[in-house]
This record gives structure tokens, C-alpha cells and sequence, in this order.
């Protein structure tokens, strides 16, 4: 009875003397710690805005790291350079029952550039690095810092990612009324958010909001998770004053100061793009002609070097150097194509395999990449500038179906992207395999594929042999011991189509008992993976890009041998696709095996999840259908 008496209070000391802060690990509610690996106890930002050219922020984090993923949540860090300066910088550090471990100051954080690999940027990162003697410890981490640039005030999301939940966060933002201030939240579920606004300060709330476990086929975070944006209508951006009163006054002002005497190029090269581009009126043809001609000249490598995040370099430089990153690539594109007589839009906009959105409601710096937009009558054609390899027009995964800023001298506007629908997103796969008596397979397939499936295969051209080997034998993993005994590839960069040509050999496809022999019908495109089962499911069902597939494989049965059972056609059509099966003996030992699937892309409740799955299961049995063979 006395010992625990001693450890309560022992418990309540350690609680009385971090109260303040409340970094017991031992306080936490089990709602919080349920799916999460860090529990963010306290985000506590206060903005001051007191000019156009002044803004200062002070965080205070306080996160209790429950195992080892939950480091990354300790975000104890800042961005420095010319325009922004670290004023002040501290973590405590504290066990699990609230008592302090550790203390590190600004002096002990470690510091490094930024620049890796092909970017280039002049800030620099000043990090917490500590390494835990046990979990949980909690962090307190406090920060001050000023910048003279105003066009981006940090956005706020109570929620932190996946696996991280959140007990108490709050914004605070003070602003100079004459600067236009504004903001915008996203994704709050009713009751959540707490608003008070009160002599040109406004302040968010957010308490107890529990973690997201990731869930197969969740929506992107920023689709899900509850933020907010922040602006002002007039802002600095490294000594240049700008204006995000509407798109259309955004967008001239970048052009105006962003682009405006950065498309100058060399004579000779203007004379040598009008000679390339001389033989055809066709504009879309010239247009062809000069994206090959910088394809072939420009390597990408990010720059950021000051107000370079935003502007790009010269290009004449680009021209002279010969790389440059997607800004500059995309200018120098666009003064090349000015050359040609050719009208071309910068448009800014955020590159992702998760398809992100300009948020068109609200005017303000946005977007993390640059790509091109040539007007061809109603249409838009996009081009990416990065790319040695993508062909002309082409937009793969990573800029498709979004909202872009196409930038302009007046009349800048959002639009967006090209989006393509499942038919557009085709494999077209022809070919024959033969069944030997000993249940060895051989085979030959060719396969077409366009729309995003291209774009999932193009990089194959330039793949090296042991890798496209390696890439084969896992597409083809439902074939033990497969050996590709030749393979082809052609791009056809003018069709934007690839086209595989593959054969191959493997023993014991099929499994011989006794007189029979049990085989998979689908040798080539079989569809095995299932979403998981979730007891109860959190998030919306999203399936973010369609696509159609359509088979059609001749198969030689063996001589002496004939069909004893066969699958029974199929067909499966719900919101979600339709999937087809059919089996077709044409003389006693050859089938045709005719299959086709369609999935459509589409945002579903989270009640629908199942229903997909159950599709998707129907779909894996189905395409691991057998047949059986008896011997004569």
C-alpha cells in the first residue's frame, strides 16, 4: 500500500511541475493515442503582420512521441536566409512522466543547406536532431522568426498526417488592416473549428482531433484533412510588391514582374528556330518541332535562389547553359516558341501524382511547378518542360485533371488541365500461348498501351535490360520460373502509344495429376490484388484515374488432350466498371479467351468501400479462373 501510494505521488509531482505545458505522456487520453504514433499536445503559431514588407511568427509545439514513427512529427525546425531571419530557438525535452531530460538551445541545433542533387536554393535549415533513450518523451519546442516577405503566410492544418492526432492547435494572425488580409478553410467538419475575430487579429481553434490511420484507396490528405489558407491582397516577395486581389490582377502581376524581360534570347538562336520551323504554317507543327529542339538542348535542375523560387532565370542563360529548372525551362519554351510566331501561356500550378487543385476560391501564391499551355483553337495543349523524354502534348499522372493560373499580360484565369476518361487510359494486349503435355507454357503477347498507361510505361524505352527483366517478372509473377526468351519495345512518341512485344517460356504453368492438367486461363493479365478489408472504414473511397483493359489470347491446348471443364463466361457491371470473361472453343485443343475491364474514376462515400472491394475480389477470382484437361 505504501509503494503505491509513493509512485502516485510521484506521478502528481511529476504533473505538478509540467502542468503548464502538460507533457505527461501519462495524461493522455486513449482517444488520442488510439492509431496515432505522435499526439501533438499543443501547435500554438502567432503571426504579427505589421507591414507589407514585416512579418514575424512565434510557434510553440509541444508533441509526445509515442514510438519511433512518430519522429517525424517532431517538426522542430526553420528556414533561414537573406529575407528571413531566426531570432530565437529552444526544446525541452521530457519522459514519460513529464520530468525534463534535456535542453537544448538555439546553438545546439544542427544546420545544413537545403540543396541536394539537382536543386539548388540559397536557404539554408536549422534542425533538432536528438536522438531518444526510450519512448514516450515529449518535445516542447519554441521558435521566433522574421521574414520581410509577406506573399506566404504559413497555411494551418490542426492535423499533422496519418498516425498523428492532435489535443489542443491554434493561429493567431494580427495583420495591418490596410494589407487586405484573408483566409479560407477547407475540410472542418461542423463544430470543429473555432473562429474569433476582434481588432484585426483573427484566432483558430481546433481541439481533439482524433488520427487518421492511412486506408487503402483514401483520398490524397489535402483532400481530406482540415486546413486553412491565408493571404493578403497586397505582399512582398523578395522587394517586389504584388497584388492578389483576383486571378486576373495575380496573374498580370506576375507577369509583369515575374516574366516580363526574362524572354529575350540570343539573335543567332532566334534566327536558327525561324529557319528550323520555317518549312510549315502550321503552328501546332512548329510548336512540335521547337519543344524537340529544347528537349534535345536543356537538362532540368532546380533553382531557388531568392525571389528565383518564383521567377525564372534568363533565357538566354538557359540558352547559353543549357538546363535550367521548370520555370526557366518553361520561359525559355515559351520565348522559343515566340520566336516560331507561336502563342504560348506560363502556367503555374501543383505537380503531383495526387492530382491538387489551384484553389480557384481563393486568390494567393499557390502551386509548385510550371508547365506550358500552347492555344490550338478551343483547346489548350500542355506541355511539360522537364521532360527529355515525354512527346509533345503529352500530360502524364503528374500534371493531369487539375486546376492550373494560365499567366498572361491581362486576362489571366484557373483552368483545367487535360483530364482523361477510363477509355482514354487503354492497354490493348493480342497474343497466344501453348499448353504442353508436361504442363509447360510458351507464349508470345503484344500489348498497346495509351492515356496514362503510357505514361506508366514510356520511361521502358531507355530501362535497361536487367531492369525491364526484373520489372517482367513481377507483372508477370503468376507465372512461376517464367524466362523471357526476347522482348521489344518501340515508343511511338508521334501516336503517344508504346508498344511490348514479349516472349516467353516457363515449366509448370500448368499442374499435371494424373491424366489431367488444372491451368489459369489469364497467363498474361491476371488482376490478383484486392483492397483490404476495413471492420469500420474512415475515409471516402476515391479511385483517382480510370482505365480499360481489352484481351484477347489464342491458346493451343496439347494433342491427346481434351477440355473436361472450363469457366463459365462472365460479365460484372456495377458504378464502378464492368468486367467481362468469355471462353470460346474453336476446335477441340485451341480457345480464345476474350477479356475486358473498365474501371471508372469517381469519389464515393465511405459506406461504398465495400461494395468496391467485393468488385474488385469478384475480378481477382475471375481472372484466376481454370480450366482442366483430360488425357484421351
Amino acid at each position: 500500500m505504501l509503494l503505491r501510494i509513493s509512485a502516485l505521488l510521484l506521478l502528481l509531482l511529476y504533473q505538478n511541475t509540467s502542468a503548464q505545458d502538460n507533457v505527461s505522456a501519462l495524461t493522455l487520453p486513449d482517444t488520442l493515442k488510439q492509431n496515432a504514433n505522435a499526439v501533438i499536445r499543443l501547435e500554438e503559431k502567432t503571426i504579427t503582420i505589421s507591414s507589407k514588407k514585416s512579418m514575424n511568427i512565434k510557434t510553440k509545439r509541444i508533441v509526445t512521441v509515442l514510438n519511433e514513427y512518430g519522429m517525424r512529427y517532431i517538426n522542430a525546425a526553420e528556414l533561414f536566409s537573406k529575407s528571413t531571419r531566426i531570432k530565437s530557438m529552444q526544446a525541452l525535452i521530457y519522459d514519460a512522466f513529464g520530468k525534463e531530460i534535456k535542453k537544448i538551445k538555439k546553438k545546439d541545433f544542427r544546420e545544413r543547406s537545403i540543396s541536394e542533387g539537382s536543386i539548388i536554393t540559397s536557404n539554408r535549415l536549422l534542425y533538432l536532431d536528438y536522438t531518444p533513450i526510450k519512448y514516450p518523451f515529449t518535445v516542447v519546442y519554441t521558435s521566433e522568426t522574421e521574414t520581410s516577405n509577406t506573399a506566404f503566410i504559413p497555411s494551418w492544418s490542426p492535423l499533422d498526417g496519418y498516425y498523428a492526432s492532435t489535443e489542443k492547435a491554434t493561429m493567431s494572425i494580427t495583420s495591418d488592416p490596410d494589407l487586405g488580409f484573408k483566409y479560407k478553410a477547407y475540410n472542418f467538419d461542423e463544430g470543429v473549428l473555432q473562429t474569433n475575430q476582434a481588432d484585426n487579429t483573427l484566432t483558430l481553434t481546433a481541439e481533439n482531433l482524433t488520427a487518421y490511420r492511412y486506408e487503402d484507396y483514401a483520398p490524397s490528405s489535402h483532400k481530406i484533412f482540415p486546413s486553412v489558407l491565408f493571404g493578403l491582397q497586397t505582399f512582398n516577395l523578395e522587394g517586389v510588391e504584388g497584388d492578389a486581389t483576383t486571378w486576373e490582377s495575380f496573374g498580370t502581376w506576375m507577369y509583369n514582374n515575374l516574366l516580363t524581360g526574362t524572354d529575350e534570347l540570343p539573335e543567332e538562336t532566334v534566327t536558327k528556330i525561324q529557319k528550323l520551323t520555317s518549312v510549315t504554317d502550321d503552328p501546332m507543327e512548329k510548336a512540335k518541332m521547337v519543344y524537340k529542339y529544347m528537349q534535345n538542348k536543356t537538362r532540368y535542375i532546380s533553382i531557388q535562389l531568392g525571389i528565383g523560387g518564383w521567377k525564372p532565370m534568363l533565357a538566354e542563360d538557359v540558352d547559353r547553359l543549357g538546363y535550367g529548372d521548370c520555370k526557366a525551362l518553361t520561359n525559355y519554351t515559351r520565348a522559343l516558341l515566340n520566336a516560331a510566331g507561336v502563342e504560348a501561356y506560363y502556367a503555374v500550378i501543383y505537380g503531383d501524382r495526387s492530382s491538387r487543385d489551384i484553389k480557384e476560391d481563393f486568390v494567393s501564391m499557390q502551386g509548385n511547378h510550371v508547365i506550358l499551355a500552347i492555344p490550338d483553337n478551343e483547346e489548350l495543349v500542355w506541355l511539360e518542360c522537364t521532360s527529355q523524354q515525354l512527346p509533345f502534348g503529352f500530360q502524364g499522372d503528374f500534371t493531369d485533371d487539375r486546376m492550373a493560373l494560365l499567366v498572361k499580360p491581362e486576362k489571366s484565369c484557373v483552368v483545367r488541365t487535360h483530364v482523361y476518361n477510363a477509355k482514354n487510359n487503354v492497354q490493348f494486349s493480342k497474343g497466344q500461348y501453348s499448353i504442353a503435355e508436361d504442363g509447360a507454357i510458351t507464349g508470345h503477347i503484344k500489348i498497346v498501351s495509351e492515356g496514362l498507361q503510357y505514361d506508366d510505361k514510356y520511361a521502358y524505352e531507355t530501362t535497361s535490360p536487367s531492369d525491364m527483366e526484373r520489372i517482367y517478372k513481377n507483372r508477370f509473377d503468376n507465372i512461376n520460373d517464367i524466362k523471357l526468351k526476347e522482348t521489344s519495345i518501340k515508343n511511338d512518341t508521334d501516336a503517344k502509344k508504346i508498344v511490348e512485344d514479349i516472349t516467353i517460356e516457363a515449366n509448370g504453368y500448368g499442374n499435371k495429376t494424373g491424366n489431367r492438367i488444372i491451368f489459369a486461363v489469364n497467363a498474361f493479365n491476371q488482376t490478383s490484388s484486392v483492397p483490404q478489408r476495413y471492420r469500420t472504414r474512415k475515409t471516402p473511397l476515391e479511385i483517382p484515374t480510370g482505365f480499360y483493359d481489352e484481351d484477347e489470347i489464342t491458346i493451343q491446348l496439347p494433342e491427346g488432350f481434351t477440355v473436361e471443364a472450363k469457366p463459365n463466361d462472365v460479365t460484372i457491371t456495377n458504378k464502378f466498371g464492368e468486367y467481362k470473361a468469355t471462353y470460346i472453343l474453336t476446335n477441340p485443343t485451341t480457345m480464345v479467351y476474350k477479356r475486358s475491364i473498365i474501371i471508372n474514376s469517381g469519389l464515393y462515400d465511405s459506406t461504398e468501400y465495400n461494395n468496391y472491394r467485393l468488385f474488385r475480389e469478384k475480378i481477382a477470382r475471375n481472372d484466376n479462373a481454370k480450366a482442366v484437361l483430360v488425357k484421351n
